[in-house]
């Protein structure tokens, strides 16, 4: 909804009147001119054309083309169409075996270059100056080292004691420990008075061992615990 206008206070003055404005038409200002041209040209707006040149200027006779110019220049021969036409002439597949050509050439001087490097590789220059070595120094006789003295030979100790007999022994004391176990029964039965320490005497000290219940001597070795326990068993001179 529209809001009314504010009223206006009245007029006083005389009433104003429509003034009729008039422009001029465009064409009207064309034909002017057109006319204002013709004037300046010599032309007659309503009658034929004047002796005068319509422009106003004279006309010049052109000098004729210098030597060398572009109408003395020849047209030439259509190479692209000739060029064209041998190549639509030319068999199927040239250009494969061209291209293949290239390729085996190619291919050749990579091969060879290759070649030359390994050959060169393996063939050195002979005439390369060794390398230098270390500067020699005067000879000098070194000292001789010290000789390292000898360490004194000691009898293997015996894990068993001093005066242990084992297998392969021989002596007296053998001799002497085939006798007592002769005193005991059963233990080394019709045994032989050799001096040997053979398999029969270590089978008749282990029986000793076990049936007197020795443990601190290997079986059927003569060992500390084996001698105390025989010799307390069979006293010397007893027969």
């Amino acid at each position: 909804m529209s809001t009314p206008s504010e009223p206006r206070p009245p007029h006083d003055g005389p009433a104003l009147e429509p003034i009729r404005v008039l422009r001029p038409r465009r064409t009207d200002a064309l034909a002017e001119l057109m006319r204002e041209f013709q004037r300046e040209t010599g032309r007659d707006p309503g009658g034929p054309q004047s002796g005068r040149d319509p422009g106003g200027y004279e006309s010049v006779a052109l000098p004729g083309p210098p030597a060398g110019s572009e109408a003395l220049t020849q047209e030439l021969p259509p190479v692209a169409r000739e060029s064209r036409r041998r190549a639509d002439a030319a068999p199927p597949g040239a250009g494969l075996r061209r291209a293949a050509v290239a390729v085996a050439v190619l291919a050749a001087a990579v091969i060879g270059f290759g070649g030359a490097l390994l050959l060169r590789g393996e063939h050195p220059d002979d005439t390369a100056a060794p390398a230098p070595g270390p500067p020699r120094s005067a000879a000098s006789t070194p000292d001789p080292a010290p000789a390292a003295p000898t360490p004194p030979v000691t009898a293997p100790v015996d894990p068993d004691g001093a005066g242990t007999l084992r297998e392969g022994a021989t002596g007296p004391e053998v001799t002497d420990l085939q006798q007592r176990l002769l005193r005991i029964p059963d233990v080394y039965r019709d045994g032989s008075t050799s001096g040997r320490y053979d398999p029969t005497l270590t089978a008749a000290v282990a029986r000793f061992q076990l049936w007197y219940g020795i443990r601190g001597d290997e079986t059927g070795v003569y060992g500390n615990d084996t001698r105390a326990a025989l010799e307390s068993r069979t006293p010397a001179g007893a027969s």
